[in-house]
């Protein structure tokens, strides 16, 4: 049988310690184009980390028919 995802990645995690991981870039799109969110300033990124993830949904429309 077929473990469940998140034991997986418990397990994965647990293989792994800390001098073995490396750090993550994450980036972002900005005004049209791409930049590493470690080069934002303060505020920049408090504003990033404020976002939320757009989840689009039926539209009205859609529901209608």
């Amino acid at each position: 049988m077929n473990k469940p995802l998140s034991a997986i990645k418990n397990d994965a995690a647990a293989l792994l310690s800390n001098d073995e991981r490396q750090p993550c870039e994450i980036w972002t799109r900005v005004m049209g184009y791409h930049r590493p969110v470690s080069s934002f300033n303060k505020g920049k990124k408090s504003e990033f980390a404020e976002r939320t993830a757009f989840a689009e949904g039926k539209s009205l429309a859609d529901a209608r028919r």
